[in-house]
């Protein structure tokens, strides 16, 4: 084989280029580790133009900032933005490098539409469910109450939009909307009346069983004033009502047999 003289000399190349790419890499990574590249900045600015309203320096600077490693070259942008995603408040974020020791974070917040739940977490008007102060959120907005069961946020925050539509025709509006684990409706109206609607049976069941309240709704407050706590849509052919006052009789009248 040492009598090869091609193939010695293949070998010698191969060795030099291995030594050379060694002896680059070293050098790169030497230059990378230079002083000038340590991360010196981190500029973060809210998206869209907008401006951040509880995402704070001081939040920051304790959940964030601990979790951060590297320098301008090394840092995993990636594990930058999730630490950034841990901080109260913040949606999304995303990460760019600035030449030559910047990083510059874009921040989305969240903007809290209500309670979800019993866990004292927060709802978004995207539905997306997250862990706050509560007391922050209760300074932009009267929160109202939603729930249901684990993986329903979006579906419980879109029939809450629906049910603000449909009973905006007679100025009313949801105060709270659940959704049972056994898949029923029920809601709360902002003049204090409970609402039981029940299970969908149908892609119309619901805005049917809405559309029967507000069709008898006028002649209910006539009759009664604002004396009603409750009102049971599940029955087929009428309603079942519950009112502050006693003995009225119109329970009677309006209940149906075969609750759904």
């Amino acid at each position: 084989m040492w009598h090869d003289s091609k193939l010695m000399n293949n070998t010698a190349n191969a060795l030099f280029a291995l030594v050379l790419f060694i002896l680059l890499m070293s050098g790169v990574w030497w230059l990378i580790q230079r002083p000038i590249f340590t991360l010196r900045v981190i500029r973060v600015e809210a998206a869209n133009a907008a401006q951040l309203k509880h995402v704070n320096p001081l939040t920051i600077r304790n959940t964030a900032l601990p979790k951060i490693r590297g320098n301008f070259f090394t840092a995993n942008l990636d594990a930058v933005r999730q630490a950034f995603e841990t901080v109260p408040w913040v949606r999304k974020a995303s990460v760019q490098r600035e030449w030559p020791n910047k990083l510059v974070v874009t921040l989305e917040e969240h903007t809290a539409l209500g309670t979800w739940g019993e866990a004292g977490q927060l709802i978004s008007v995207k539905g997306d469910v997250f862990t706050a102060n509560l007391a922050e959120a209760e300074e932009d907005a009267d929160l109202i109450e939603l729930s249901g069961p684990d993986g329903s946020e979006k579906e419980v925050l879109a029939q809450y939009q629906e049910f603000k539509n449909w009973f905006a025709k007679i100025s009313l509006e949801p105060e709270s909307v659940n959704y049972s684990s056994r898949y029923a409706w029920s809601l709360k109206l902002n003049n204090g009346m409970q609402v039981q609607l029940g299970r969908v049976q149908d892609g119309t069941t619901l805005k049917s069983r809405v559309d029967k309240l507000m069709t008898v709704y006028p002649q209910l407050i006539a009759s009664l004033q604002d004396s009603i706590e409750s009102v049971d849509m599940r029955y087929p052919n009428g309603l079942a009502l519950k009112s502050s006052h006693s003995n009225i009789g119109l329970k009677k009248q309006t209940k149906a047999s075969g609750k759904t």
